[in-house]
């Protein structure tokens, strides 16, 4: 559980960094309630978004059901993941989409891999082209969309959600 607004600290840049290296389940908390402020949280990182005053029994409910999914996750790369009809396989690189293996290069397989690791989280442009690509600021963030759009054309439009002006997520939901 993460207060968005630290005392001397940006509870932004927290939630970053702590997503940087591995992913952790985040609530965050804040008096910030706007759209486009949850938006902005989920997207650094955050799975659930809370805005204050609120109940202490749906935030209890909330830390439950994010410790829940969190124990759901494949425990290692060697489980395939398996979200409604898709399944990825990172041991052998295979995907397979209602029942039908898909073909895919090796970098469009490891952007959807990092988006299915978090289903629902929205990744932004430049941390795909860092954790995926490898690339560093400067670098051509379109190249991000022309993969996107080439998942889409093999498993479907909406599999993978833009949040406009923030980046993509793996949309479980149409799975």
């Amino acid at each position: 559980v993460l207060d968005l607004m630290l005392p001397g600290l940006d509870g932004l840049e927290v939630c970053r960094r702590i997503q940087r290296d591995r992913h952790v389940p985040v609530l965050m908390l804040t008096a910030r309630s706007s759209e486009t402020d949850l938006e902005v949280g989920l997207a650094v990182g955050a799975d659930d978004y809370m805005s204050k005053p609120f109940s202490p029994r749906e935030l209890v409910a909330r830390v439950r059901a994010l410790l829940r999914r969190a124990e759901r996750a494949p425990a290692s790369e060697d489980e395939p993941l398996r979200l409604g009809s898709l399944s990825i396989d990172a041991a052998t690189r295979r995907v397979r989409a209602a029942g039908q293996d898909v073909h895919l290069t090796p970098t469009e397989f490891a952007l959807l891999h990092k988006l299915a690791l978090t289903p629902h989280v929205v990744f932004g442009r430049r941390r795909l082209l860092e954790e995926v690509w490898g690339y560093r600021v400067g670098a051509g963030e379109r190249t991000v969309d022309s993969h996107v759009r080439a998942l889409r054309r093999k498993l479907g439009a909406d599999v993978i959600r833009t949040v406009h002006g923030i980046g993509y997520a793996l949309d479980t939901t149409t799975l």
